[in-house]
């Protein structure tokens, strides 16, 4: 596997777990509007494999829902796979201090604190997919039953739009 400029923490657990896994660099444009669509495009990847990484709160704690970047969070989904009434997107400071990385290079690998995490079920359409490697413009294709293993997730219908 090749190796990355600095290992970020999802990178290390990755490497920890054992788990199959390709990097993917690109030069990230602080202008995107769309970290997600930006990385599909710079990798030629279809935004279909592409997932980005988004944390929400019921007001008590943050949960992760992984979605493909042309597609939004359906919270309303999300909070019934996980048993909450309401969830509300969380606010990208405290995203941040919780995961230990940036927005727009959260991965749902290697965070700070293990997070209830759900995988859209559209990901199983893939033989691998791309979750952010940790840092803006890096990206990791892994097999979605990997993800799922790694992050500790469950598979649910959470992408809507």
């Amino acid at each position: 596997m090749p190796r990355s400029k600095g290992a970020t923490p999802a990178l290390k657990a990755l490497a920890s777990s054992g788990i199959a896994h390709t990097l993917h660099e690109y030069h990230h444009d602080p202008r995107s509007n769309s970290y997600g669509l930006e990385a599909a495009s710079a990798l030629g990847v279809e935004p279909e494999r592409v997932f980005k990484t988004l944390v929400a709160t019921d007001g008590t704690r943050l949960v992760v829902g992984i979605v493909p970047v042309h597609r939004h969070l359906d919270l309303k989904a999300l909070a019934a796979v996980l048993g909450v009434k309401r969830l509300s997107m969380a606010d990208p400071a405290e995203v941040e201090r919780a995961t230990g990385m940036v927005v727009g290079g959260i991965s749902p690998v290697g965070q700070r604190k293990a997070l209830s995490t759900v995988l859209d079920g559209s990901a199983s359409d893939h033989e691998t997919i791309l979750v952010s490697g940790g840092r803006r413009g890096l990206d990791v294709e892994l097999a979605p039953g990997d993800l799922v293993e790694v992050a500790g997730a469950v598979v649910a219908e959470i992408a809507a739009g």
